[in-house]
Protein backbone atom coordinates (compact mmCIF):
# COMPACT_ATOMS: atom_id res chain seq x y z
CA UNK A 1 0.00 0.00 0.00
CA UNK A 2 3.38 2.39 1.02
CA UNK A 3 4.41 1.52 -2.22
CA UNK A 4 1.50 2.33 -4.74
CA UNK A 5 0.62 5.58 -3.08
CA UNK A 6 4.50 6.39 -3.57
CA UNK A 7 4.20 6.11 -6.72
CA UNK A 8 0.79 7.81 -7.23
CA UNK A 9 2.46 10.55 -5.28
CA UNK A 10 5.35 10.69 -7.72
CA UNK A 11 2.98 10.40 -10.89
CA UNK A 12 1.48 13.24 -9.29
CA UNK A 13 4.57 15.73 -8.91
CA UNK A 14 5.42 14.61 -12.10
CA UNK A 15 2.05 15.89 -13.65
CA UNK A 16 2.12 19.03 -11.51
CA UNK A 17 5.97 19.58 -12.54
CA UNK A 18 4.81 19.40 -16.09
CA UNK A 19 1.95 21.31 -16.54
CA UNK A 20 4.14 24.59 -14.23
CA UNK A 21 6.75 24.02 -16.77
CA UNK A 22 3.98 24.65 -19.86
CA UNK A 23 2.50 27.95 -17.63
CA UNK A 24 5.91 29.02 -16.84
CA UNK A 25 7.27 28.79 -20.87
CA UNK A 26 8.27 32.26 -22.65
CA UNK A 27 5.81 34.22 -23.89
CA UNK A 28 5.38 33.74 -27.35
CA UNK A 29 7.16 35.84 -29.93
CA UNK A 30 5.17 38.83 -31.43
CA UNK A 31 3.39 38.37 -34.97
CA UNK A 32 5.82 41.05 -36.36
CA UNK A 33 8.94 39.65 -35.11
CA UNK A 34 12.17 38.61 -36.84
CA UNK A 35 12.83 35.94 -34.17
CA UNK A 36 10.11 34.33 -36.35
CA UNK A 37 11.99 33.08 -38.94
CA UNK A 38 13.55 30.23 -37.97
CA UNK A 39 16.72 29.54 -39.98
CA UNK A 40 20.01 27.79 -38.61
CA UNK A 41 23.38 30.66 -38.22
CA UNK A 42 26.41 28.97 -37.90
CA UNK A 43 28.79 31.58 -35.88
CA UNK A 44 32.43 32.25 -35.30
CA UNK A 45 32.95 29.30 -32.95
CA UNK A 46 31.16 26.80 -35.24
CA UNK A 47 27.98 26.88 -32.92
CA UNK A 48 24.78 26.74 -34.88
CA UNK A 49 22.23 29.12 -33.41
CA UNK A 50 19.37 30.98 -34.79
CA UNK A 51 18.16 34.65 -35.61
CA UNK A 52 16.70 35.29 -31.73
CA UNK A 53 20.49 34.09 -30.20
CA UNK A 54 20.18 37.78 -28.67
CA UNK A 55 16.14 37.70 -27.28
CA UNK A 56 15.51 39.41 -24.47
CA UNK A 57 18.52 42.05 -25.56
CA UNK A 58 18.29 45.09 -28.28
CA UNK A 59 20.44 43.91 -30.97
CA UNK A 60 22.40 45.99 -34.42
CA UNK A 61 21.91 43.08 -37.35
CA UNK A 62 23.97 43.97 -40.28
CA UNK A 63 24.70 42.07 -43.50
CA UNK A 64 28.64 41.94 -44.81
CA UNK A 65 31.36 39.35 -45.82
CA UNK A 66 34.39 38.59 -44.45
CA UNK A 67 37.06 39.40 -47.16
CA UNK A 68 35.21 42.90 -48.21
CA UNK A 69 38.16 45.12 -48.73
CA UNK A 70 36.13 48.79 -48.25
CA UNK A 71 32.67 48.56 -46.96
CA UNK A 72 32.12 46.25 -44.53
CA UNK A 73 35.11 47.28 -42.31
CA UNK A 74 33.28 50.80 -42.73
CA UNK A 75 30.09 49.28 -41.23
CA UNK A 76 31.81 47.18 -38.56
CA UNK A 77 34.02 50.77 -37.58
CA UNK A 78 30.20 52.79 -37.54
CA UNK A 79 28.60 50.22 -35.49
CA UNK A 80 31.81 50.96 -33.44
CA UNK A 81 31.23 54.27 -33.49
CA UNK A 82 28.22 54.14 -31.87
CA UNK A 83 29.05 51.88 -28.99
CA UNK A 84 31.32 54.21 -28.04
CA UNK A 85 28.56 57.47 -27.36
CA UNK A 86 27.08 54.51 -24.77
CA UNK A 87 27.49 54.25 -21.14
CA UNK A 88 29.11 51.31 -19.85
CA UNK A 89 25.51 50.28 -18.66
CA UNK A 90 23.81 50.41 -22.14
CA UNK A 91 26.69 48.60 -23.60
CA UNK A 92 26.60 45.95 -21.00
CA UNK A 93 22.95 45.31 -22.66
CA UNK A 94 23.74 45.85 -26.68
CA UNK A 95 23.91 43.14 -29.08
CA UNK A 96 25.20 42.83 -32.53
CA UNK A 97 25.11 40.52 -34.97
CA UNK A 98 27.16 40.62 -38.16
CA UNK A 99 25.33 38.24 -41.08
CA UNK A 100 27.75 37.36 -43.79
CA UNK A 101 26.48 37.40 -47.39
CA UNK A 102 29.07 34.64 -48.27
CA UNK A 103 28.59 31.86 -46.65
CA UNK A 104 30.22 29.74 -48.80
CA UNK A 105 33.59 31.31 -48.11
CA UNK A 106 33.27 33.22 -44.76
CA UNK A 107 33.75 29.78 -42.52
CA UNK A 108 33.98 29.75 -38.82
CA UNK A 109 37.75 30.40 -38.72
CA UNK A 110 37.70 33.43 -41.05
CA UNK A 111 34.61 34.59 -39.00
CA UNK A 112 36.64 34.82 -35.89
CA UNK A 113 39.83 36.52 -37.41
CA UNK A 114 37.88 39.08 -38.94
CA UNK A 115 36.30 39.50 -35.24
CA UNK A 116 39.68 39.63 -33.72
CA UNK A 117 40.69 41.96 -36.34
CA UNK A 118 38.07 44.64 -35.39
CA UNK A 119 38.89 44.39 -32.03
CA UNK A 120 35.13 43.71 -31.51
CA UNK A 121 33.77 42.59 -27.39
CA UNK A 122 32.89 38.59 -28.57
CA UNK A 123 31.01 38.78 -25.87
CA UNK A 124 28.08 41.22 -26.94
CA UNK A 125 29.15 40.52 -31.15
CA UNK A 126 28.40 37.34 -32.93
CA UNK A 127 29.47 36.79 -36.99
CA UNK A 128 27.63 34.15 -38.31
CA UNK A 129 26.53 32.57 -41.69
CA UNK A 130 23.60 31.60 -43.06
CA UNK A 131 22.75 27.95 -44.63
CA UNK A 132 23.40 29.71 -48.51
CA UNK A 133 19.55 28.41 -49.03
CA UNK A 134 18.03 30.70 -46.70
CA UNK A 135 20.08 33.70 -47.52
CA UNK A 136 18.40 35.30 -49.71
CA UNK A 137 14.98 34.77 -47.36
CA UNK A 138 17.38 36.46 -44.78
CA UNK A 139 18.74 39.66 -47.06
CA UNK A 140 14.86 40.00 -48.05
CA UNK A 141 13.74 39.96 -44.27
CA UNK A 142 16.29 43.04 -43.53
CA UNK A 143 15.85 44.58 -46.93
CA UNK A 144 19.31 43.69 -47.87
CA UNK A 145 20.18 43.83 -51.46
CA UNK A 146 23.33 42.32 -52.49
CA UNK A 147 25.16 41.15 -55.49
CA UNK A 148 28.08 38.85 -56.80
CA UNK A 149 30.45 40.53 -58.64
CA UNK A 150 32.48 39.11 -61.43
CA UNK A 151 35.61 39.05 -59.44
CA UNK A 152 34.42 37.48 -56.64
CA UNK A 153 33.30 40.86 -54.35
CA UNK A 154 29.98 41.57 -53.60
CA UNK A 155 27.83 45.21 -54.03
CA UNK A 156 25.61 45.30 -51.38
CA UNK A 157 23.30 46.89 -49.18
CA UNK A 158 25.05 49.40 -46.44
CA UNK A 159 22.33 49.14 -43.71
CA UNK A 160 22.56 48.88 -40.33
CA UNK A 161 19.10 47.39 -38.14
CA UNK A 162 18.27 47.56 -34.66
CA UNK A 163 15.44 45.13 -33.62
CA UNK A 164 13.88 45.75 -30.05
CA UNK A 165 13.93 42.86 -27.33
CA UNK A 166 11.74 40.64 -29.08
CA UNK A 167 13.27 41.01 -31.92
CA UNK A 168 10.68 43.97 -33.92
CA UNK A 169 12.78 46.32 -36.15
CA UNK A 170 12.48 49.86 -34.73
CA UNK A 171 14.98 51.35 -36.70
CA UNK A 172 17.60 51.22 -39.62
CA UNK A 173 20.35 53.30 -40.83
CA UNK A 174 22.31 53.40 -43.87
CA UNK A 175 24.88 56.00 -43.28
CA UNK A 176 27.99 54.39 -42.79
CA UNK A 177 31.10 56.20 -41.13
CA UNK A 178 29.31 59.45 -40.13
CA UNK A 179 27.21 59.91 -36.91
CA UNK A 180 23.89 59.42 -37.31
CA UNK A 181 22.34 61.15 -34.11
CA UNK A 182 18.41 60.13 -34.87
CA UNK A 183 19.53 56.38 -34.96
CA UNK A 184 21.73 57.10 -32.07
CA UNK A 185 18.89 58.18 -30.30
CA UNK A 186 16.30 55.39 -31.18
CA UNK A 187 19.13 52.68 -29.82
CA UNK A 188 19.63 54.70 -26.58
CA UNK A 189 16.20 54.81 -26.25
CA UNK A 190 15.97 50.59 -26.63
CA UNK A 191 18.78 50.50 -24.37
CA UNK A 192 16.70 52.75 -21.53
CA UNK A 193 13.30 49.73 -22.36
CA UNK A 194 12.44 47.94 -19.48
CA UNK A 195 14.70 44.60 -19.71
Amino acid sequence: MIKRTGIASLALLALLNLSLAETQSEPPVPSASIYNLKVPLEDQSGDVTGLDRYKGKPVLITMFYANCPHVCPMIISTIRQLESRLSTEELAELRVMTISIDPERDVPELLLETLRRHSVDASRWSMVRPEPADLRTIAGVFGIKYKQLPDGEFSHTTKIILLDRDGIQIASSDQIGRHNAEFLESLKSSLRSDK
